[in-house]
């Protein structure tokens, strides 16, 4: 059932960007640079593409940047989960170790405290 309801969903975002996309057939051009330090630097790199490539490869980009924003400020916090389950996994190890290392002799109070059972 899930599978049905994300098919639909995706075939409703591709029919919205269908429609964007002929809506905005318009050709625009696109320059690095402006004309005049174009002509001066000898460098005058312009592209003729539709507006809505510039518009969807625009809302990638910012996704993107958005993304590796996101990452980049949680590192700390991966950072410290790593620790964490490391110094997890260095305890439960000692703990295994102590539990099998129990001595013979007991303390005469632990002795006491496991041998008299309170009622409940």
């Amino acid at each position: 059932m899930l599978r049905y309801i994300r098919a639909v969903l995706l075939a409703a975002v591709a029919a919205v960007l269908l429609i964007f996309a002929f809506a905005n057939l318009q050709v625009v051009t696109i320059r690095f640079v402006p004309e005049g330090l174009g002509a001066l630097l000898n460098f005058d790199r312009a592209f003729n593409v539709p507006l809505f490539l510039v518009i969807l490869l625009s809302i990638l980009a910012g996704v993107g940047l958005g993304q590796v924003w996101e990452w980049v400020r949680n590192a700390r916090h991966r950072t410290a989960a790593t620790r964490n389950r490391r110094q997890v996994a260095r305890l439960e190890r000692e703990v295994g170790r102590l539990r099998q290392a129990q001595p013979t002799d007991q303390d005469e109070v632990l002795a006491l405290l496991e041998g008299s059972e309170r009622p409940r």
